[in-house]
């Protein structure tokens, strides 16, 4: 922001952004004329602080929905936005602990919105989650506009794509502009569909001009939305479209903690003993993301509803050509003789394991609490 302390250009300013009906917006630009005025205007900066002191509060973070139809591709005059009133996730989702404190920042910076005014700050506009397919990135960005209760707009950007490629920049303004109508979420998925590098000798002109248009709607984002952008190759995204982001969050792949916490909830109520299971899954799930994991046990549960039985006398199909380490395959194959899930033969022949290696390893737990070899 240019430097406050000029009265025509700071009137004509905050009448621009008024003029947006950018609300945060005016009232942070309000906060720092104040302070701007202390020393010269004590008296106008008195009677803009009272103002702002005496201004209602909204009781719900969301404002009336724009008026406006959403925004339709201008070929084929499909809808662009996926809309998603009221956010719902078919379960809570497991964040790593760096995760999950960034997303825990980004809902609490919306709902102490008052404080960071009061110090002529706003809040975190735009977020890039990064990582590979299944993750969860998606599911945070649900999780967010859940805790805000605000309305999550998705936009698939390898579907904004025009067969025209003039128009694509027209159908991204046309979303951007629609979203910042509303106090929502906007995730812009597939990021790097249209963010590509500039300097890709591959890409033709007009892909390279829509990473300037995305670059310009990123700045001018106002902070009473939220922009998140998702991506599966940040390697392809534009060195620029990264340092537009205020803040970037690395999702990885699933640890075994939170593949045993994940399939836990997958499983409970659904097989007579979900605690052993999960133990189990953590080993031979490693290294897939939530996605897999998900699709795999559903599988099961349909194997399961379709031959009768229960849904344990599948999981065990589940562990073939898992691609695990010789220690992972070990420490799994321990797992399964020592709970009782199969013989030293099964265990040998879902894990390759040799049946002399799991007797050696099943013969050495006297101690219950015996940890499992770590990988080297």
């Amino acid at each position: 922001m240019a430097k406050l302390g000029n009265v025509e250009g700071d009137i004509v300013h905050l009448a621009r952004v008024a003029l947006a009906g950018r609300n945060q917006d005016v009232q942070l630009l309000l906060h720092r004329l104040a302070k701007a005025y202390r020393d010269t205007s004590p008296q106008l900066a008195a009677k803009v602080t009272e103002l702002l002191r005496e201004a209602p509060t909204r009781s719900s973070p969301l404002r009336r929905k724009s008026e406006t139809a959403l925004p339709v591709d201008v070929d084929t005059r499909f809808q662009l936005l996926r809309v998603e009133d009221n956010p719902i996730l078919e379960h809570e989702p497991v964040f790593s602990d760096q995760i999950a404190v960034k997303l825990e920042r980004l809902v609490g910076e919306r709902r102490h919105i008052d404080a960071l005014l009061q110090q002529s700050l706003h809040p975190t506009k735009s977020a890039l989650f990064v990582g590979p397919p299944g993750v969860g990135k998606t599911m945070a960005a649900r999780w967010i506009a859940r805790s805000l209760e605000r309305p999550l707009l998705i936009l698939d950007l390898a579907a904004v794509m025009s067969s025209y490629l003039g128009r694509t920049g027209t159908n991204l303004r046309h979303v951007l502009e629609y979203a910042k109508s509303l106090d929502c979420v906007l995730l812009l998925d597939e990021l790097d569909a249209v963010a590509k590098r500039r300097d890709d000798k591959s890409e033709i002109g007009e892909l390279k001009r829509l990473v300037t248009v995305l670059i310009q709607e990123i700045d001018d984002w106002p902070s009473t939305g939220l922009l998140l952008a998702a991506t599966n190759h940040s390697e392809l995204l534009d060195p620029a479209i990264w340092r537009r982001f205020e803040l970037v969050a690395d999702f990885p792949l699933p640890d075994e903690q939170a593949i045993e916490a994940f399939t836990q909830h997958l499983l409970t109520h659904k097989s007579k003993d979900p605690t052993k299971w999960a133990r189990i899954m953590s080993v031979a799930f490693k290294g897939h993301s939530f996605s897999d994991i998900e699709r795999d046990i559903l599988s099961a549960r349909r194997a399961a509803a379709i031959n009768g039985g229960v849904v344990d006398d599948h999981l065990t199909g589940l562990f073939r050509g898992q691609g695990l380490s010789k220690t992972d395959r070990i420490n799994l194959a321990e797992i399964l003789v020592e709970t009782g899930t199969t013989s030293q033969r099964t265990a040998h022949d879902l894990t390759g394991v040799s049946r002399d290696t799991i007797r050696k390893r099943v013969s050495g737990t006297k101690t219950p609490k015996r940890r499992l070899v770590k990988n080297e």
